[in-house]
Formats: structure tokens, sequence, C-alpha cells
């Protein structure tokens, strides 16, 4: 039997129920058979980021999430743009790993899922190379108008947007493949 990858999702919105967390729940729902996605969908539980407790008495909501990142096989951000960025949680969460290898060299996928959207994908992208994960523009993608491809129960309506999930989704499987997931495909 072959086990099976472990994703963590983490959703970047601050919204209860938003399109991102329907989005993860679409991903994890649709593709069981290759890896488990465990959501990470509330990071205003995640603490203030102190820089003072980066590496010496870390808080323990801070300890346990770096060791899911750090024992993960893969990371799914998916996350919309406010006012042209990263929402404040993520970044948040981001900056309390920043000085540790949790994500070095973690084979990632990257979502972003808002209105435009080209801003904010553009800047975790910078965010997420600068702290040296790995992701390809195959595992990277930009949905823009999302509230209008998902119906009010979090489904996709957008056929389109479907495709464009289902391709995302091998992708991100082939690129945290073991050993050498980077070999998959050029950065």
């Amino acid at each position: 039997m072959i086990k099976k990858k472990k994703i963590i999702g983490i959703c970047g919105s601050a919204s209860r129920n938003s399109a991102n967390l329907s989005i993860l729940k679409w991903i994890a729902e649709s593709d069981k058979s290759d890896f488990n996605l465990e959501i990470i969908d509330d990071l205003t539980e995640l603490p203030h980021f102190k820089t003072e407790l980066t590496d010496k008495n870390v808080p323990e909501e801070i300890v346990d999430f770096r060791n899911k990142i750090e024992n993960a096989d893969g990371i799914i951000i998916c996350t919309p743009e406010y006012v042209f960025s990263i929402p404040s949680g993520l970044k948040n969460m981001i900056e309390w790993c920043v000085s540790t290898t949790v994500f070095s060299d973690k084979p990632i996928g990257i979502i972003t899922a808002s209105a435009s959207g080209e801003k904010g994908h553009e800047e975790l992208k910078l965010i997420m190379e600068t702290i040296q994960t790995k992701f390809t523009d195959a595992t990277t993608l930009l949905i823009q108008g999302v509230k209008g491809k998902l119906g009010k129960d979090g489904k996709i309506l957008d056929k389109t947007t479907e495709t464009e999930l289902k391709i995302f989704v091998q992708n991100l499987n082939k690129w945290t493949e073991k050993p050498a997931a980077n070999n998959i495909y050029k950065t």
C-alpha cells in the first residue's frame, strides 16, 4: 500500500466560509487518492508576531504550527488579495517561520483567488521565493473574479476554473513526489 502524502492547506482569508476555504475543501474532496489535505483555516488563532519570541519562549501555537509545516510533504496556500497585498494573518504566519527552516526547500502550491489578485499573487510568490520554498509556474494559480465562479454553497460553477484546479492538483502531486521533487519541473 502506498502511503498518502501529507499536504497542509493554508487559507489566507480572514473571512469565515470564504471562497478560498471552499477551494481548499474542493481540493481535499477531489483528490483523496493521492494525498491527505489538512486545512488550516483560521490564522487569527496565531498570536501576533513578536521578534523577541522567535527563538526563545516561542508560543505553543507557533511550535505546533511550525511542526505541521516541517512534517508536511507539501503546502498549498490559497488566499485572497487584500488592498493589493496578502492578508495580514498570512503575513503574520509567514513572519513566525522566517527565522526557521520549516519552509526551506518545501514544495508548495500557491493559489490566489480574489477579485483581481495580480499584485497579491506576485507578492506572495516573491515572499515564498525569499524564504526558499520550491514552486514553479505549474504549481501556482491566479483565479480572478472568484465570487462569480463559485456558488453560495462553495461549489465551483465555472468549468474553466474547475479544469485549472484539476491541473494544479496534478502538478502539485508531481511536484511533491519524493525524492528530489524539484527535479520534476524547472523553476
